[in-house]
């Protein structure tokens, strides 16, 4: 969660009751990624009556995937969930979650959006074609209309945790691991307070780290531009030929100038698209920890067992809800 004063208020009275009803011994792991309105201080004025939730406070605010990393690093349960605070995904489905993963000995549990009537049809229309992009270069064992919101058994968050992806895009690497999943359906409400913490410039990275952490297609295209350049030039090199033999040399300057124009933009792309890749492997090379622990509520926990805060396998970025 960041900045979810507003929205904390809904998220508790419909979380509990949920998470009370399961008949299990449970805890829920705030992850507050440095919010800097009162959400910290509502946390522990609702853990003062809810012995069974647990803050985590990073230090910064660190991003979507890596509070969702600080998350999974630290939950003890045989089962875990992860929900935003948003309240957009219904935690009311979680017991439906955990049954269903009984019942087939499941490791992963999907939610699925069945019906995202209540966003925007700009919002439906770049989540389609994002779905769309990474299925066809990552496989279609990735599920369509999946978010953050799924259950993960202690398998499936060790083989995550033993992982040394720097940046990492949980929707993608959940189904990498090809651990037997199935799916519950729901219907994606609206806000009930607040406003949205994932702009369109968090949705262009996230497509970005979806494609190259996933992916060497996009230097495929580069190569393939450059061939297609290639043919081009050679196109303009025989009109230009052609046009010098008959003294035509004046109209020419067009075609030259498109060409000088085209081969430079093609140029530029694939040096970004390199740069993309370069970018990795020296975040990779320097192997920072993405997230930063300040504070956790649980007195219990053995500090020389637990990854130091960031650690040394690397994780990732972002905000992330509550966890069970």
């Amino acid at each position: 969660m960041y900045d979810e004063e507003e929205v904390l208020p809904a998220l508790v009275t419909r979380l509990r009751p949920a998470l009370d009803g399961l008949g299990a011994a449970y805890e829920v792991i705030a992850v507050d990624d440095g919010s800097t309105d009162r959400t910290a201080e509502l946390l522990a004025a609702f853990r003062l009556g809810w012995p069974e939730l647990r803050i985590i406070g990073l230090r910064r605010n660190s991003g979507h995937q890596a509070a969702l990393t600080a998350g999974l690093d630290r939950a003890r349960g045989a089962y875990v969930v992860s929900i935003d605070a948003d309240l957009q995904d219904p935690p009311e489905k979680i017991p439906e979650m955990l049954e269903l993963a009984r019942r087939n000995e499941l490791d992963i549990v999907y939610g699925i959006r069945a019906d995202r009537a209540s966003d925007t049809g700009f919002k439906r229309w770049t989540a389609g074609l994002y779905y769309r992009l990474v299925r066809r270069l990552a496989g279609p064992s990735v599920p369509a209309q999946a978010g953050d919101f799924r259950l993960l058994s202690r398998a499936a968050v060790d083989a995550l945790k033993a992982l040394p992806d720097q940046q990492r895009v949980y929707r993608l690497l959940v189904p990498w691991l090809g651990f037997p999943s199935g799916e519950v359906t729901y219907e994606r409400a609206p806000r009930p307070a607040g406003r949205s913490k994932y702009p369109l410039g968090r949705m262009i990275r996230l497509a970005v780290d979806s494609v190259t952490g996933f992916s060497a297609a996009p230097l495929r295209v580069a190569t393939w531009l450059g061939g297609f350049a290639f043919l081009v030039c050679l196109g303009l090199m025989v009109y230009t030929l052609s046009a010098h033999a008959f003294d035509h040399t004046v109209p020419g300057w067009t075609s030259l100038f498109t060409g000088v124009l085209f081969i430079g933009a093609v140029q530029l792309v694939c040096v970004g698209l390199l740069g993309e890749y370069v970018g990795r492997i020296y975040t990779a090379v320097q192997n920072r920890p993405t997230y930063f622990v300040g504070h956790d509520t649980f007195v219990g926990h053995d500090t020389a067992e637990e990854r130091p805060e960031g650690a040394t396998t690397p994780v990732s970025q972002g905000r992330s809800g509550s966890r069970t």
